[in-house]
């Protein structure tokens, strides 16, 4: 009985999955092209230089519309900047503070709000989803803490998101409002193409061409969904040379032992 019930179990998997992969197909997702990444791999890193450009480019261009709600001002010393620099980022920013002496919350009908401060997570763009999608014609941008977690194919699709903006081939019917996309599905976005050469000026001098921006966003963004990473795999390879020591010693002590007997 147990039997037939697992093979029930992996025959409805089975099912589910090529339900859920037709459904991709007939929204018509281009695959998007397999890209080598400094982070992929047991031993793969962050490229800090490639992070914070990324940042700029989440900052300057991203930021207006989608939020980062999982990561904290003080996170981004794990991408290279100091202290100083992460107080300074953070200032920059207005973030709406607790009552008042007097219990308060507003002054005069305006929010109070103060300098954020590292501990604080990444402002918001926008107050709630309502004022959201009113200023984007009714469409819900996403938070991108997990974006990179969000789509089978990880990161990678970001990429070509962002590099997938073409004019739509003839004949195809284009809703109203929306933008003709190569990689998302169905090829139509509500999302205008974000990037333009030249949007952002690198502080390190990089050419900011559309496909830089792309790789640099996309990298800060898996960072994001995982920050961890790195400590991760650090820890997975230790664990692995612990492992690799104790299967020799035990190995030497099962022969010296088993020389007795014989």
């Amino acid at each position: 009985m147990k039997k037939q019930t697992f093979i029930a179990w992996i025959t409805a998997g089975l099912l589910l999955s090529f339900s859920f992969n037709s459904a991709l197909a007939a929204g018509g997702a281009t695959p998007p092209p397999k890209l080598k990444w400094s982070f992929h791999g047991p031993f793969g890193t962050f490229d800090r230089a490639q992070m914070k450009r990324g940042w700029q480019v989440y900052k300057e261009v991203c930021a207006g519309c989608h939020s980062l709600h999982q990561i904290y001002y003080r996170n981004l010393q794990d991408i290279g900047f100091s202290t100083g620099e992460v107080k300074k980022i953070a200032a920059e920013d207005e973030i709406a503070a607790g009552p008042n002496e007097d219990g308060e919350t507003h002054d005069g009908g305006e929010l109070l709000v103060r300098p954020g401060k590292p501990s604080d997570k990444l402002k918001k763009p926008f107050a709630n989803d309502a004022a959201a999608r009113a200023a984007n014609n009714g469409a819900l941008p996403p938070d991108l803490s997990l974006t990179s977690k969000a789509h089978a194919t990880g990161v990678d699709y970001i990429a070509a998101v962002l590099t997938g903006y073409k004019d739509p081939p003839s004949g195809f019917k284009m809703n109203e409002g929306m933008a003709y996309n190569t990689y998302f599905a169905g090829y139509q976005i509500a999302m205008p193409a974000p990037l333009s050469a030249d949007a952002v000026e690198y502080t390190d001098g990089t050419k900011a061409t559309v496909e830089q921006m792309a790789l640099d966003v996309s990298t800060f963004l898996a960072w994001a969904a995982e920050p961890e990473m790195e400590e991760r795999k650090r820890l997975g390879i230790k664990v692995i040379l612990f492992l690799i020591v104790l299967t020799a010693l035990l190995y030497a002590l099962k022969r010296r032992i088993w020389a007795k007997v014989h």
